[in-house]
């Protein structure tokens, strides 16, 4: 079976060694200039700490193709012809963000499905998520409940997880007996379909990074819902300012 039957069946597929030792450096890099000269810039809608007033707990970064080197990564030829492949239609991108679960912190990732935050209909999406670091179970490797893509979106709720606005709202062990926990090293890549129930644990190590960089890819055929994605955005917006943060 090939990775593209992988993926269609299950929703979700690891790919190793997506990118070469010097492609990955070359992201770590970006991804720390980025850090150290752009975040103190951001809106407060565009970076997420698990606690502000502590810049180590940064857990979320949105819209880095707003930074020069993002935008042209975001045309990377490698990342867009995998998309391709795997949706089987030309795709754009939606954008590029950066995920982290810093050592001793205790916030999980909610059960979701991506594409209830992105209303689009055929639901022809994904994600790319490639990791920066080795990621476990210790550190919050991600569950995929395996073949749920094919069932349509879930009734979703308000959480309190910042920077995951919505989750399931009926999850249940059933759903847990069928996730599959994907280990990945540094390079590795998981592509996940916008309808695959995903969640992730926090880390629960004293001093590991859990770091991704993820670009998400809609097919050329897929449209959005404005009514729901207007709706979703509002949702969103009130957990922010739950939060202390300013709508962008």
């Amino acid at each position: 079976m090939t990775k593209k039957n992988d993926f269609d069946e299950d929703g979700f597929v690891r790919l190793p060694r997506f990118l070469t030792n010097l492609q990955l450096v070359e992201l770590q890099q970006a991804v720390e200039r980025y850090i150290l000269e752009k975040v103190p810039q951001l809106k407060q809608s565009d970076v997420f700490f698990d606690n502000p007033e502590k810049p180590e707990t940064l857990k979320q970064l949105h819209r880095m193709e707003q930074d020069t080197f993002f935008a042209n990564y975001s045309r990377h030829s490698h990342w867009n012809k995998t998309a391709s492949d795997f949706l089987g239609e030309p795709v754009e991108v939606l954008g590029v963000e950066y995920f982290n679960k810093p050592p001793k912190t205790k916030h999980e990732t909610p059960p979701h499905q991506d594409n209830y935050y992105f209303c689009l209909a055929p639901p022809q999406v994904l994600t790319i998520w490639v990791a920066l670091d080795y990621i476990d179970e210790e550190n919050g490797c991600v569950h995929y409940v395996r073949g749920s893509h094919r069932l349509g979106l879930r009734q979703h709720r308000l959480s309190s997880t910042l920077g995951f606005s919505q989750c399931i709202s009926d999850y249940s062990q059933s759903d847990m007996d069928s996730e599959s926990k994907v280990t990945v090293l540094p390079g590795d890549a998981v592509i996940h379909h916008g309808n695959t129930i995903h969640r992730a644990e926090p880390n629960l190590t004293k001093n590991r990074q859990r770091r991704a960089l993820a670009m998400v890819f809609r097919g050329k055929s897929a449209r959005r819902d404005y009514q729901r994605f207007h709706t979703y955005l509002e949702s969103s917006n009130q957990q922010q300012a739950s939060f202390g943060i300013e709508s962008k």
